[in-house]
């Protein structure tokens, strides 16, 4: 199992001109490439294709000097994340046809980027991930049937696309995204949509420990708070196991319990250090229980996710080195 770093922690949350700006993809390999741990280090790194990261319409000699660039410091490229939100190439997947038409344009983008990069050769696994861009619950919850409708119509037109280009698109989710944000609502979409060898789930350890505690769906909860370590294990296996056969991508993470958010991006899943002492999740055991069968649904890497990370944190490099620690805690345990 390769062990993966994302780039997009330096771009998520991050704003200009803030105590928080930006951190530059050259910045972002470097530090991936520098953290070691008993003379093992990162395999590859995750793509986030946004600018300043990643133009969507990249220029082919571009790419090829990024690809370059990465294949230098002994990193692959795995999974790439289409510019679907509003205000990048993309738009909500639950709005009108214009909308849509965007959505899907993103998906043509990321598939044509993935391509240069498997023919250069620094790709050679992953997926393209996507969420439903419409962010919050509250207009998908005026008619649930009819919005969810939409947005698997649209996720079943990007799978189209991505089959056509070679590629399978996994689906992130997470309580912030309509149609995704509950465990319950989020198998739904997936059995709507009925592309299980093309279209799957990505499942991240910090959204998911909150799909548990229900926080936007109360009905969906399987634990309450103050549960017990006895309660916990049945809650998630059975949470698990209805999102397993789905998963094609696996981000590792840790999770406090709460939510948090910077600049546009709010209320999503809070992902702490490796080590954070609140850490609801024993990282190793959890992930063990996801990546079940992993080989035999074509995931060949996971990576580690740790969004709106203050940038202190992230460009400590004691920071990396730890969480390479729980990379390697769970690959030991699979």
């Amino acid at each position: 199992m390769k062990l993966h770093n994302a780039m997009w922690p330096g771009l998520v949350g991050k704003e200009p001109d803030t105590d928080h700006p930006p951190i530059s993809l050259d910045q972002m390999l470097d530090m991936t490439a520098a953290a070691e741990v008993d003379g093992q280090k990162f395999d590859g790194v995750d793509l986030f294709l946004f600018h300043p990261h990643t133009d969507p319409d990249i220029a082919e000699d571009d790419l090829k000097a990024m690809a370059d660039k990465i294949a230098a410091k002994n990193l692959n490229v795995g999974t790439l994340v289409a510019p679907i939100w509003p205000g990048t190439v993309g738009d909500s997947s639950m709005g009108s046809d214009e909308q849509q038409q965007k959505f899907l344009l993103s998906i043509e983008k990321a598939c044509r980027i993935a391509k240069l990069l498997n023919e250069h050769g620094v790709r050679k696994y992953g997926s393209i991930r996507v969420d439903s861009a419409e962010f919050g619950v509250q207009k998908w919850a005026e008619n649930p049937t009819a919005n969810t409708a939409r947005i698997v119509d649209t996720f079943q037109k990007a799978a189209k696309i991505a089959a056509d280009h070679g590629e399978r698109i996994a689906a992130e989710g997470e309580i912030c995204w309509a149609g995704m944000h509950s465990w319950e609502v989020m198998l739904n979409t997936l059995e709507g949509v009925g592309m299980p060898g093309t279209f799957g789930f990505q499942a991240d350890l910090a959204h998911t420990y909150l799909y548990l505690m229900g926080y936007n769906a109360p009905e969906s909860a399987l634990l309450q708070p103050g549960y017990t370590d006895a309660e916990f294990w049945p809650a998630y296996e059975k949470m698990v196991s209805a999102l397993r056969p789905w998963t094609i991508d696996f981000h590792v993470a840790q999770n406090d319990g709460t939510v948090h958010g910077t600049g546009s991006h709010e209320k999503t899943g809070r992902h702490c250090p490796a080590d954070d002492p609140n850490g609801k999740l024993d990282i190793a055991k959890c992930s063990a229980v996801w990546l079940q069968g992993a080989s035999e649904r074509g995931i060949q890497h996971i990576c580690w996710d740790g969004c709106m990370f203050p940038n202190s944190v992230l460009e400590s490099p004691s920071t990396w080195n730890t969480i390479l620690k729980a990379m390697l805690s769970v690959k030991k345990a699979l």
